[in-house]
């Protein structure tokens, strides 16, 4: 099957069934889980579909423009708190943050799929994701008329709301419920023997660092790029210096892998635990090791 024509089915079965997992996209194709990662990656990046910030069994949905509305489907997998975070949100259409309970306003800044944030009057606001942004700057009023009864009392005494601004920011800068500015980079640190033989080691058996992430003396994070029969794959690659490898790592790993979303593999010094050797063989499909020799 042609890189294309994959790519087209991919599409179908979304436009078909909404927002989907990858194993669910896999059985469908009758594929390996680690080449429908591989072309989602694909996908995603081409901006051709987009990857949920919320997680179902660990892996983030596929789904395409316009099918934002088909994810309040899934809500019932968020955090509790997230959930209860939603679903006022959803009632309420805006909540100003300052007026939230710490950990409502936590959850909003992880319920991204939902809660859009935006600023007025140097105030964070968060919308509803199907609250368009015409719509706040046509009638704010008539949005906010509920939440405004509730937190100043005086109906009356209210002038017309100044108009609703859209702040320039990214979402990201929204993070911090403290908004707290991240620190400047730091220079870039000495790379241990581990490192520099994990490097070697990758160089040796094939595998193309693309992307350097970060590093440790003991650990090291990165993109590589293998050479496959559908053609490139890249992986989210991480190489511990550990006695023993845990169940916990090789979570960490992939959920941080699907984020991406790219299959991960883990290299090794020390041993795996049984548990672990039992979680690399539920998702073997996505997730590879190897020992560093």
């Amino acid at each position: 099957m042609e890189v294309n024509e994959t790519h087209e089915k991919i599409i179908n079965i979304l436009k078909q069934k909404g927002p989907s997992l990858p194993i669910n996209i896999a059985k469908d194709l009758q594929m390996n889980s680690l080449f429908i990662s591989a072309f989602l990656s694909e996908l995603a990046n081409e901006k051709r579909i987009k990857v949920s910030s919320m997680k179902v069994g660990g892996s983030p949905l596929y789904y395409l423009q316009g099918q934002e509305e088909k994810l309040e489907n899934f809500y019932k997998f968020l955090h509790p708190r997230e959930a209860e975070a939603f679903l006022m949100l959803k009632q309420k259409k805006i909540l100003k943050d300052s007026e939230q309970e710490p950990a409502i306003r936590v959850a909003m800044r992880s319920i991204k799929d939902f809660a859009i944030p935006f600023e007025k009057n140097n105030e964070i606001y968060w919308r509803y994701m199907l609250i368009p942004e015409s719509e706040l700057k046509q009638k704010p009023e008539r949005i906010q008329k509920q939440e405004i009864k509730k937190t100043e009392k005086r109906s009356k005494q209210i002038q017309k709301t100044p108009e609703i601004t859209v702040s320039g920011k990214s979402a990201s800068e929204f993070e911090n419920p403290l908004i707290i500015k991240p620190e400047k980079a730091k220079k870039q640190k000495p790379k241990s023997d581990f490192i520099m033989k994990t490097i070697n080691f990758l160089n040796q058996n094939n595998l193309k660092i693309i992307e350097e992430k970060n590093y440790k003396s003991k650990e090291y994070n990165c993109i590589v790029q293998i050479k496959s029969e559908l053609g490139l794959i890249n992986f989210l690659t991480q190489a511990k210096d550990k006695r023993t490898v845990t169940e916990t790592d090789l979570k960490k790993l992939l959920s941080n892998s699907q984020k991406i979303p790219l299959p991960a593999l883990l290299l090794y010094t020390g041993e795996i635990s049984k548990k672990a050797k039992e979680y690399i063989d539920n998702y073997h499909s996505i997730l590879k090791t190897k020992k560093i020799n």
